[in-house]
């Protein structure tokens, strides 16, 4: 109290009242750095479990790596195959395609040589599945031409693939393979030109190799214009979006690759995230149809579409959420009954079921909506996933379209595996430095990726592409 004393009463009330202000103004500050502080750890917790990040990230310093999942074996699921699952084996063949007999060499115990022994057949056989050692063969197509008694000359139609009379050219199969490891495997331009050269023998260049893209990519156009019309025509479409690096510009600089799939089609786009390039997508054509997605707002801005909110994006949100308020109850509440209700949408589904029960819906639904209810009387405006409570709460029947209408999936994972192919590519090659061969890329894989979910041969499908005679995929008889 030293220094005090000589001090008037109306001296000692402004001494406090300036004190009482400094300590509100460090208040103020301490609070502000409190959730600065706060804000930084929430941005640095975040992983491929709780948010949109992929799991390549989790890597990173100072990222903090999901939450460990169960032990194996310590689940509901034993490791290995699942009862009733199809397997796979290597099945015996009656008709192989070549039988080598062997006999046994050398003399028996007694002297005698076992080469004037008496056969007594076949005792065992084994069956190897292996490729043949062969090179690239170079095939001269002669055309020769005819004269018919009227005097007309005809000519030998050239074979498929073939080069101006006199030149060499690489064959359909040997360009099809170029492609499909290019745009299948993301093999870089030159490691593929000496892929091909070890396994084949044939030194084509990489001018050639990258020349190839163009060609293909124009061989399938009419491919693609058909499996843009199929899928604009499907009732149920998944869609994303994720960043690439491509086109000119500095590294910062990055494109858009926009996927629309189903179940037996894919379908790419490259540009950006703006209205332009959605407008440029099939969205604008899909009036009447339901569009899975993640809660990007440009999906909301065409009318006539039908919306389910993808399920995956929530439930990692909600996990951000339990986190971040780790004595709250409402993201647990939330996350059970959604994870409860795909569930049983799965279940419903495999019994051949159009929609899921109500009596088993119902009090999952109740669940959902009272967790919500919960979460917003606790979270304030301004606070983080004060956003998220009031999507699940205005928007709750994009969110649960799919308990109704059991052709809808609850998740955008078929958009997310189809664009993953992207992200491949980019972590082996990194930059793709020209924006119409990057187009080129995703114009093929689109073509394969579909053609491989109609379990079609992708090399052939490629090859009959070069070849002016393209897979198409087939149309559905409309009901």
């Amino acid at each position: 109290m030293t220094g005090y004393e000589p001090l008037s009463r109306a001296e000692l009330l402004t001494l406090l009242a300036e004190r009482d202000g400094r300590i509100a103004q460090l208040e103020a500050e301490n609070a502000d750095l409190a959730w600065r502080v706060a804000r930084l750890e929430r941005l640095i917790s975040r992983n491929s479990g709780n948010s949109s990040f992929p799991p390549s990230m989790d890597d990173l310093p100072g990222r903090t790596s999901p939450r460990g999942s169960p032990a194996r074996g310590g689940g509901k699921r034993k490791p290995g195959g699942q009862p009733g699952s199809p397997g796979s084996y290597l099945a015996w063949r009656r008709d192989p395609d070549e039988v080598v007999p062997h006999w046994p060499d050398g003399t028996c115990g007694c002297g005698a040589p076992l080469s004037a022994a008496a056969d007594l057949g076949v005792v065992a056989s084994h069956q190897l599945v292996e490729l043949p050692l062969s090179l690239a063969r170079v095939t001269q197509h002669d055309l020769h031409a005819v004269a018919c008694g009227c005097g007309r000359v005809h000519r030998a139609a050239p074979p498929p693939g073939a080069g101006r009379p006199g030149t060499v050219s690489y064959g359909p199969q040997l360009q099809a393979w170029c492609v499909y490891l290019i745009v299948a495997h993301a093999v870089p331009v030159h490691r593929c030109a000496a892929l091909i050269g070890a396994l084949t023998g044939a030194k084509p260049s990489p001018g050639f190799v990258h020349g190839m893209l163009a060609r293909a990519a124009a061989a399938v156009a009419a491919p693609n214009r058909l499996i843009r019309a199929l899928v604009i025509l499907s009732d149920v479409v998944c869609a994303d979006e994720t960043p690439i690096r491509a086109g000119p510009g500095p590294k910062s600089s990055k494109r858009y690759l926009l996927v629309a799939c189903t179940r037996l089609l894919t379908y790419y786009l490259l540009g950006d995230r703006s209205m332009k390039t959605f407008a440029a997508f099939v969205l604008p054509d899909l009036a009447g149809s339901v569009v899975v997605h993640d809660r990007y707002q440009n999906y909301d801005a065409f009318p006539g579409l039908a919306h389910q909110l993808c399920a995956a994006h929530i439930l990692r949100d909600l996990a951000d959420a339990a986190e971040t308020y780790p004595a709250a109850h409402w993201p647990v509440q939330i996350t059970q009954a959604l994870q409860g209700l795909i569930h049983a949408a799965n279940t419903a589904r495999g019994q051949g079921l159009g929609a899921v029960p109500q009596d088993i819906a119902a009090p999952l639904e109740h669940a959902f909506r009272h967790g919500v209810i919960l979460g917003l009387s606790q979270v304030p405006a301004g606070r983080a996933h004060r956003a998220l409570l009031e999507c699940l709460r205005g928007r709750r029947d994009d969110i649960l379209r799919f308990t109704t209408d059991l052709r809808i999936p609850p998740t955008s994972n078929q958009a997310e595996r189809d664009a993953r192919p992207a992200k491949t590519q980019q972590k082996i090659s990194g930059r793709l430095r020209s924006d119409k061969t990057t187009r080129h890329r995703y114009a093929i894989l689109g073509y394969i990726s579909t053609a491989a979910k109609h379990r079609a041969d992708v090399l052939t499908a490629l090859r009959d592409a070069i070849t002016g005679q393209p897979w198409m995929p087939p149309i559905p008889k409309m009901p």
